[in-house]
């Protein structure tokens, strides 16, 4: 499952617990910095690509064409996070990092690119546009804690526009999913019939219709987790600032 904030609260709430008591080296940090001002700026193009596209064209119909290859390469770029967390110069959990990553990266890959019927679909631009904005936020958020320098508004909307964002991306992710079923059906798309030499079948429509199942239970457990850790991370602050 995939969304533009999951999981992100308790990776960054975690991360900062960690520094306190031990950050990454100074190479580690300088590389970190380096790939999250890379990733800033990747997701920049992104939002710029989408903005002049739409101005050109007057429409927000058909906009994915616009930004397909950078998406396609920036969201790719993130499979590093996995590595980060692995050879531990990010001390988040390799599984759930894993799993967050993978589900957009197929997405992006297995869904969106392998099906080109449904890259003209509203739902793309959907998903596309929450993805974007919640990149942004995020490595930028990266970048100004690896600097010890983080301002406010950055902090407070990392853990406050994902109450917008999560909810459209997920659905701009159902809808792709489901608008790429028929065309995965009628295809046999990625699918493995039998009889074969390894007596194994596999049926990707069946596959796709289990992934959107599985954002029934996951995506309430996943959304009530950020609002916790929302409240946690801002609470305190918001206390303050009614008692003033």
């Amino acid at each position: 499952m995939s969304a533009p904030a999951m999981g992100t609260s308790k990776t960054a709430h975690s991360e900062s617990g960690h520094k306190k008591k031990k950050g990454p080296g100074t190479l580690a940090t300088a590389y970190l910095v380096i790939y999250n001002v890379i990733m800033t700026a990747g997701w920049l193009v992104i939002a710029v690509g989408l903005v002049r596209a739409y101005l050109a064209r007057g429409s927000y119909h058909g906009l994915y064409y616009s930004i397909e290859k950078p998406l396609k390469f920036f969201q790719t770029g993130a499979l590093l996070e996995i590595l980060h967390c692995a050879v531990g110069i990010v001390p988040s959990s390799v599984v759930l990092t894993g799993f967050q990553v993978m589900s957009r990266v197929f997405l992006t890959w297995a869904v969106t690119h392998s099906v080109r019927e449904v890259q003209s679909e509203d739902s793309v631009l959907l998903f596309v546009v929450a993805w974007t904005v919640t990149e942004i936020i995020r490595y930028s958020f990266y970048t100004f804690s690896l600097l010890n320098h983080l301002p406010y508004l950055i902090k407070w909307a990392r853990y406050t526009f994902f109450i917008v964002l999560y909810p459209m991306g997920v659905m701009g992710e159902l809808l792709t999913i489901y608008a790429a079923l028929p065309y995965v059906q009628k295809a046999g798309l990625y699918s493995i019939t039998l009889p074969n030499k390894y007596n194994f079948s596999f049926d990707y429509h069946t596959f796709l219709i289990f992934v959107m199942i599985s954002y029934i239970p996951l995506f309430p457990q996943l959304y009530f987790h950020m609002m916790r850790q929302r409240k946690k991370v801002l609470g305190h602050v918001e206390e303050y600032s009614k008692v003033e």
